[in-house]
């Protein structure tokens, strides 16, 4: 298993993209994002930089693991 990176909202963000999913709201200072097959919904703060926990919470609810997430990243 690999480390969690340290990354940006914005980055989680095009990662994200890449897998699939898009920018469905941008409510404040968060980033909605969602892919319809298989359906997931998950919410981005806009931070500088995204806590470990935070992060992890976001790659398990978009149906990823840590592996994938990295190369989605490069």
């Amino acid at each position: 298993m690999s480390a969690l990176p340290v990354v940006s909202g914005k980055e989680c963000l095009k990662a994200l993209t890449k897998a699939g999913f898009y920018l469905k709201r941008r409510k404040s200072s968060h980033f909605v994002v969602r892919r319809d097959e298989p359906f997931a919904q998950v919410v981005i703060p806009n931070h500088k930089v995204l806590d470990r926990g935070t992060l992890r919470g976001i790659i398990r609810a978009a149906g990823l693991s840590v592996d994938e997430f990295n190369s989605l990243l490069k």
